[in-house]
């Protein structure tokens, strides 16, 4: 495990035991296969939960919360409701459309 990207992560979510579950279950669906969403050095899949964690690409919320998630609030900043709902229509319509092929 990689101390850098354990400290970044830690800043993160600074509480230790989230982060000793939150890590864990990701690394643990890298290596059933997801995708990674950085590029890390390291081919340790807990090195790269934990990356994720310190990009702020991954983070976690309690039953009855609403998920907090960074990259959403940070896009709202710059598409307006209307744009939003038209793409989130055009997504839902190449799902579907996924679907049925």
């Amino acid at each position: 495990m990689n101390n850098a990207y354990l400290e970044r992560a830690k800043a993160v979510i600074p509480d230790p035991q989230i982060l000793s579950v939150v890590a864990p279950r990701r690394a643990r669906q890298l290596a059933l296969g997801a995708r990674p969403m950085v590029k890390c050095d390291s081919p340790n899949h807990l090195d790269v939960a934990l990356l994720e964690i310190a990009e702020g690409l991954l983070t976690y919320y309690f039953e009855g919360e609403e998920p907090k998630v960074k990259a959403v609030d940070e896009a709202a900043e710059f598409v307006s409701d209307d744009e939003a709902a038209d793409m989130a229509a055009e997504f839902e319509a190449a799902i579907n459309e996924g679907d049925n092929d």
